[in-house]
């Protein structure tokens, strides 16, 4: 027999010898099975009942204590690494909850219209829809480091433009290239993250990148409150001072190194393997190295490598699949409202009641703090609750918390006072404010105000009138046309109606974002993270971080004018629906990718699409890789029951 020949009967006993070592240990009920545990049913019908006990013990037992070691030699590397990238998150949050209170000063001191409310919010999701689909070019080419520390750059730049802007022309610019640094970062940080996490962490690392936004609203909610007593400008410092974590998020990535995955990918692999080793500690990093090397070289083959990544990925089944529920996660977390709550929550107060400005701005920290609070706990619950029972229970909560939310609007309306006194003035012609017999169509209309008399128990004395063409904080004439000449419990009321429901909206928003921060939150960016295999994970993150952006402009650029024609309960009412539909995609579709490794999940999309949703089942299943020639073969429940 030739030396060849020798070697591939060598080989060939190595493998059986091997795959019969790993069975023996399934019916041992040791450390590992390769699909679960063995039954007392099946090791009683094999008469070894009454070591099945101990067995099963001793093998929780290697498993956790296993599961310790990891956790415990986790180096702290990992953490600061994690923190460092999540900073691009708070600048996220930062610019989604201060726009919200700066608005309210903005639009007074430039006397800002409905549409430039919206297109100087909208104006930033804009360009991030359009530089996050750039981001997954730029992150294949230079690497998810070198893209945070120009997604920082952009965004200290836009942040100086902001806060010098003299008009609303260079304010709108400065939003521009804000976005076009939030855009880059929404897409890059949970990739980098997730690609360096060890599997018992990415979880909760990725998802503390959303905990991070979550903080950036609570910190802008509070800044804007103190700068709100400013009488002049106040919205400047609120805008300018997203410099400070800009600088400090590049400063920290000079120092921070490149994603091990991507080394790999570009063929770097002893940089790669360093930077597990700084990542890792302790820990052997040899098989987590062959997995991402075998898994790059296998996606190689599979993919063909013909064409772009997004033509390879929609012509690739399980790829397309990954991409339609990834795209889908961002579309509904957008079409759920949230966005609409964060950019105008402070306007929302107004609308349901509240009079004051700065108590609108303070009220903004409690909804922000509810906010942090509760991505909190998804930090907790995400690895063990699961991503797809977070994700289901949340939703169900963002539509209930939407009903209430309009029906205190549907009470305001029904509730709202009338218009006892119709004043006219004959320098104002074609005005339609003396046609409107109640608050609610005046508070409607964008060029009418609410001027009445409130002795603390009703209205009274009220009427429909002009706003003044220079500012909207007072009407075109008459007694609200001159503030320091409204005395005796005289108010002007734009854009929202005085009412006694304004509780009812407060607390609406506060079950809005209890329910949604710990899984529509930041579930679609973690479970992003994770559902691509590498040669198409930057170009799939860009994809569904450019859809999330792009509906988020939709809906932020249309709500103020769809609350006008549909009133703000009818659009209310529309984003609850919006969020059953969301709840029935993410029931039909959505897998459960907790405690796999990255180069795992790629095979729950093998299946059609609507049926990737019922993996519950599979939950506690685990499942035993065997690579052979670098390929992935998994053995299914039907081959398990063929091996001897």
């Amino acid at each position: 027999m030739s030396r060849k020949s020798s070697d591939h009967d060598y080989n060939l006993r190595n493998m059986s010898n091997a795959i019969g070592d790993r069975w023996r240990k399934v019916n041992d009920g040791g450390e590992r099975s390769l699909i679960k545990a063995p039954s007392n049913a099946s090791l009683s019908s094999q008469g070894a009942v009454p070591a099945a006990a101990p067995a099963a013990s001793t093998g929780d037992l290697e498993r956790a204590a296993r599961k310790q070691f990891q956790q415990d030699v986790t180096p702290a590397f990992v953490y600061v690494l994690a923190v460092f990238s999540a900073l691009g998150g708070f600048l996220f949050g930062y610019d989604t909850g201060v726009v919200s209170g700066a608005m309210l000063l903005i639009k007074r001191e430039m006397n800002l219209s409905f549409l430039w409310q919206e297109v100087l919010v909208s104006s930033a999701i804009a360009a991030a829809a359009l530089s996050a689909l750039a981001g997954g070019f730029l992150n294949g080419v230079f690497g998810r480091r070198v893209c945070i520390l120009l997604a920082s750059f952009i965004f200290s730049i836009g942040g100086i433009v902001m806060s010098a802007a003299p008009n609303k022309e260079t304010l709108l610019v400065g939003r521009l290239i804000v976005g076009l640094g939030l855009g880059i970062a929404s897409m890059t940080v949970p990739v980098y993250i997730a690609e360096s996490s060890p599997p018992h962490l990415r979880g909760q690392l990725v998802t503390v990148n959303t905990l991070f936004i979550t903080a950036g609203q609570l910190v802008a909610s509070l800044v804007g409150g103190a700068f709100s007593y400013l009488r002049h400008s106040g919205w400047r410092y609120m805008l300018g001072l997203s410099m400070v974590p800009a600088v400090l998020q590049f400063l920290g990535f000079l120092f921070l190194p490149e994603s091990p995955r991507w080394l790999v990918a570009k063929g770097l692999t002893q940089r790669a393997r360093r930077v597990l080793s700084q990542i890792r500690g302790s820990q052997n990093i040899d098989e987590e190295y062959d997995s991402i090397k075998s898994s790059i070289e296998e996606e190689e083959k599979d993919s063909g490598g013909e064409g772009t990544v997004i033509w390879r990925m929609l012509s690739y089944p399980p790829t397309r699949r990954a991409l339609i529920v990834g795209c889908g996660l961002q579309m509904f977390q957008q079409l759920a409202g949230i966005n609409i709550v964060m950019y105008y929550s402070g306007t929302i107060l107004q609308m349901s009641g509240v009079r004051d400005d700065r108590l609108a701005i303070w009220l903004l920290t409690v909804t922000a703090f509810t906010n942090f609070l509760f991505t909190l706990l998804g930090v907790w619950l995400v690895e063990r609750v699961g991503r797809r029972r977070l994700t289901l229970g949340s939703i169900v909560g963002t539509g209930v918390s939407l009903c209430l939310l309009a029906t205190g609007f549907l009470l305001a309306a029904q509730h709202s006072p009338a218009v006892t006194l119709h004043p006219t003035d004959p320098t104002t012609h074609n005005s339609t404010c003396n046609t409107h017999l109640s608050c609610e169509p005046c508070m409607l209309d964008p060029g009418c105000g609410f001027c009445y008399r409130d002795n603390g128990s009703a209205v009274f004395s009220s009427s429909c009138e002009p706003v003044n063409g220079a500012s909207t904080d007072r009407a075109a004439w008459g007694r609200c046309s001159n503030v320091t000449l409204m005395t005796d419990h005289t108010y002007w009321a734009y854009n929202f109606c005085p009412t006694s429901y304004s509780w009812l909206v407060l607390l609406g928003l506060v079950f809005y974002l209890a329910f949604f921060a710990p899984g529509m939150g930041s579930m679609p960016w973690t479970v992003n993270s994770e559902i691509y295999p590498l040669w198409a994970r930057s170009t799939g993150n860009a994809c569904s971080a450019g859809v999330n952006w792009t509906f988020n402009v939709l809906v932020s650029l249309t709500f103020l004018h769809m609350a006008q024609y549909l009133t703000y309960y009818g659009a209310f009412f529309l984003y609850a629906s919006l969020a059953l539909l969301g709840f029935l995609f993410i029931y039909g579709c959505l897998p459960e990718t907790k405690g796999r490794r990255l180069e795992e999940v790629e095979s729950l999309f093998e299946n059609q699409l609507c049926s990737c949703g019922a993996s519950d089942s599979d939950e506690g299943r685990q499942v035993e890789y065997i690579r052979v020639k670098g390929s992935n073969y998994h053995l299914s429940d039907n081959d398990a029951s063929d091996v001897e």
